[in-house]
């Protein structure tokens, strides 16, 4: 099996950690918005956008997951294009987690759910 450095190996777990915290958040803030306020036209627009978030913290953390399968599966080693995968996907990964955050939190606010 083709091991990663343990520096690399922390930030995917570290990454994939904060993605299912997201995917949580967001589906907890989702239920308090329908049980407080109800499925109605002030509320869909918030309600889309705690379901899309978590869509994009689910899809995240799946391409984390299919790249470290992928990883574990080559022999000797893992491929350098596979590699440089890894990296531009943390990258993005990491620009992009904590604006997940930051959006759920502003909806929070937003509705008083804080």
């Amino acid at each position: 099996m083709a091991k990663l450095p343990p520096e690399r190996r922390a930030i995917i777990w570290d990454f994939k950690q904060r993605l299912l915290d997201i995917v949580d958040e967001a589906k907890a803030t989702e239920l308090d918005l329908l049980e407080r306020f109800g499925e109605t036209e002030s509320t869909l627009g918030a309600l889309e956008q705690l379901t899309e978030i978590a869509e994009q913290a689910k899809q995240r953390f799946s391409q984390l997951s299919i790249l470290q399968m992928r990883i574990a599966e080559s022999q000797p080693r893992a491929t350098p294009d596979l590699l440089t995968l890894l990296d531009d996907r943390i990258v993005s990964i990491s620009s992009r987690v904590p604006a997940l955050e930051r959006s759920t939190q502003e909806i929070k606010a937003d509705w008083n759910l804080l």
